[in-house]
């Protein structure tokens, strides 16, 4: 559709570009779903460049900021939140320089960009996890997830009865590379997204770089996906059979952005006027409201219920 035609309809209003470090308090936020927004080069499968066509009629609208949903390469198991590699864009969306430069110019249009992070787990095909497969039981590279044996007699049953929160079940069962049965990987969603273990001092420092990847390059913001998610209880507990009959589990213990952004007591967003959002599951429905940042400052919701 003629971008002139969509502007035609959306009566415009001034930008006014929200400053300062609260920025995010007050801005108006377009989720942009790069696969489906706008197809700039005419595969039948959108794009950077179809967004960045659609920049001037998006400041039409007054929006402040947009919030790109998972762009990096993935093979989209689960829409892009199975991440393989943070640091490239999905070559079916278009290149890093091509992110960097619709980045620089929504920002020339008064609109700032937020981008996904998914802390909780990461694609099975992930060069972390593929090297933890072929390392085996006991190796450093496994520590990085939740690799358990089963019970059971001859470890077939599952280490836990924790309930996924998508259909199916929380453990996969590894092949030995002689073809006997292995251990166990969790993964509270999809079998293509094994659990990173947040106990784990790759996994933070990991984290840590990614945000300052993105930040260097002139992101304003994040969005943590399932920031309620990342730290499990290493003794991993079986569920009560009253959490059991529940919708979504409560596996990991309570955490929000503070995890995720100010790790250790550092944060790669101190000196930057930046901002958090997160989505929170396996709360109640007051708990489960947005909990927001602002630099390394976090408001996480109540947790109390009340």
């Amino acid at each position: 559709m003629d971008t002139d035609v969509l502007r035609s309809a959306a009566p415009a209003r001034a930008l006014t570009m929200p400053a300062g470090e609260g920025w995010w308090r007050t801005a108006v936020i377009y989720q942009v779903y790069v696969r489906s927004f706008a197809d700039g080069n005419g595969d039948g499968t959108g794009d950077l460049a179809g967004v960045r066509s659609r920049l001037p009629y998006l400041k039409s609208l007054g929006v402040d900021a947009l919030w790109f949903t998972p762009w990096y390469r993935s093979p989209l198991a689960d829409g892009g939140y199975d991440v393989q590699d943070y640091r490239t864009i999905d070559p079916r969306f278009g290149t890093l320089a091509e992110a960097e430069q619709l980045i620089a110019e929504a920002l020339e249009l008064g609109i700032r960009t937020i981008v996904d992070i998914v802390p909780n787990h990461i694609s099975d095909q992930h060069e972390w996890f593929r090297q933890a497969l072929s390392a085996g039981p006991g190796s450093a590279e496994r520590e990085r997830f939740w690799f358990h044996p089963g019970r059971g007699a001859d470890g077939g049953e599952m280490p836990t009865n924790w309930v996924s929160s998508f259909q199916g079940e929380t453990w996969t069962r590894t092949q030995n590379p002689d073809g006997t049965p292995g251990e166990w990987y969790l993964h509270l969603f999809t079998p293509q997204q094994p659990d990173l273990n947040w106990n784990h001092p790759d996994v933070r420092r990991e984290h840590e770089d990614v945000l300052r990847f993105w930040f260097d390059r002139g992101v304003a913001g994040v969005r943590i996906d399932s920031a309620a998610l990342p730290v499990k209880d290493p003794s991993l507990p079986d569920l009560p059979p009253a959490s059991l009959r529940r919708t979504t589990t409560r596996t990991s213990t309570a955490t929000n952005c503070t995890t995720s952004i100010a790790i250790g007591g550092r944060s790669p967003t101190s000196t930057r006027a930046s901002a958090c959002s997160s989505e929170r599951s396996g709360s109640t429905t007051r708990s489960a409201s947005r909990a927001t940042c602002d630099r390394a400052r976090c408001t996480p919701p109540s947790t109390s219920g009340s």
